[in-house]
């Protein structure tokens, strides 16, 4: 029964360092990082729940998101200062971390967010953006709208005229609208974060690289700016580009996977760049049928770090600061509301991370300057 307890408070102690480190976590991650049943997962969010560690959610739990759950501290505000509206294009992948990040700086700075889920639809963006202002309720907003598409001039003049002040969230307005003086906004350096990957190819030796971009992805136009700006100072090659979604859930995706794997052994293409983790995890497993060894054959390195720890090899991969994504946004838009137009406009960029893993790093004794593959890689029926 001593062991039994052990188990239990080593097991959660690993929730919590997780929580922490992402700002949210979710209960299929977690299950499967600890090797525990996802019943077992929910039991310890609950317990923890209890002690006002964390707060659960569907599906997960995040860092406490009320002043009220959080230890008495002398210097916490006595009452919330601050309701700031945030609207987000998903509640699941990519955006919990933002999210948790957000609600710890809030707790933090005694300020309240009222949070809307959208769906990567500019119509649903307007509708969840007009029912905050609407209310009347909230003096700040932090969004993440759609910004493609022949409608995103009319949507960045539409929130630049919201009678409150707008930061968005791992979006930016287009060049021609960055002297808006009233548009502020932080994200990801993401075209960073991809040269970082192509730099850590190239010092251990690969001089032919490829990029998976995820179709229909906002971050895929960064992820292509960074590779063209690497490769440009790198003096590399830079044709081997896909455009297309490869992840275990997509019809024809084995088809897709195939013919990029036969361009990689025409072209001698040594490593791949690939957005985002289930499409990277989808090419090492189809590799793995194929009889190619990761990173022998092809190094792989993920864009996202959402699960590519979980991967087999285990990935090496870009991550995101997205906890510090949703903390940077609330703390601007504090200073924001406090100052006023005082306040320079600010636009800040995080730098992603290197995280290296086993899937990028040629073993001791092994050439990385070319491919091994067997035989060419044919078109599946």
């Amino acid at each position: 029964m001593a062991d039994d307890r052990l188990f239990n408070v080593q097991r959660r102690e690993r929730l919590m360092e997780e929580l922490r480190r992402h700002g949210a976590v979710r209960v299929k991650d977690i299950a499967l990082l600890l090797g525990v049943s996802e019943l077992t997962v929910r039991r310890d969010i609950a317990a923890l729940a209890a002690q006002n560690l964390l707060t659960k959610v569907h599906g997960g739990a995040t860092l406490p998101t009320e002043l009220d759950s959080a230890p008495p501290r002398r210097s916490r505000p006595a009452v919330s200062r601050f309701t700031i509206g945030m609207v987000v294009p998903s509640l699941d992948y990519y955006w919990p971390p933002i999210v948790g990040g957000a609600r710890t700086a809030a707790a933090a700075q005694g300020v309240h967010i009222q949070l809307r889920g959208s769906s990567y639809d500019p119509a649903e963006d307007r509708r969840q953006i007009s029912r905050l202002i609407e209310a009347q309720q909230v003096q700040g907003l932090l969004l993440a709208p759609t910004l493609d598409g022949p409608g995103a001039d009319e949507m960045i003049d539409w929130i630049a005229k919201l009678p409150v002040p707008v930061i968005l969230v791992e979006r930016q307005t287009p060049r021609w609208r960055r002297t808006h003086p009233l548009l502020e906004w932080v994200r990801s350096d993401h075209a960073l974060g991809l040269e970082l990957a192509v730099r850590h190819l190239y010092d251990h030796g690969h001089r032919r690289l490829g990029l998976v971009l995820s179709k229909g992805s906002p971050t895929s136009a960064h992820l292509a700016e960074g590779w063209e700006s690497a490769c440009a100072d790198l003096g590399l090659p830079n044709e081997l580009v896909l455009r297309d979604t490869v992840g275990l859930d997509q019809p024809g995706h084995r088809e897709v996977i195939a013919q990029l794997l036969d361009r990689c052994r025409k072209t001698r293409t040594t490593a791949l760049i690939v957005h985002s983790d289930p499409d990277a995890m989808s090419i090492a497993q189809y590799c793995a049928e194929q009889g190619l060894v990761i990173p022998d054959d092809l190094a792989l390195i993920a864009y996202d770090d959402e699960v590519a720890g979980l991967a087999e090899p285990a990935m090496t991969a870009i991550r995101p600061g997205k906890p510090q994504v949703g903390r940077v946004a609330v703390e601007m838009m504090v200073s924001r509301l406090l100052e006023g137009k005082r306040r320079p406009t600010q636009r800040v960029l995080i730098i992603p991370e290197l995280i290296i893993r086993n899937s990028s790093v040629p073993r001791p004794g092994v050439d990385s300057g070319g491919l091994r593959f067997p035989a060419p890689v044919l078109q599946e029926g």
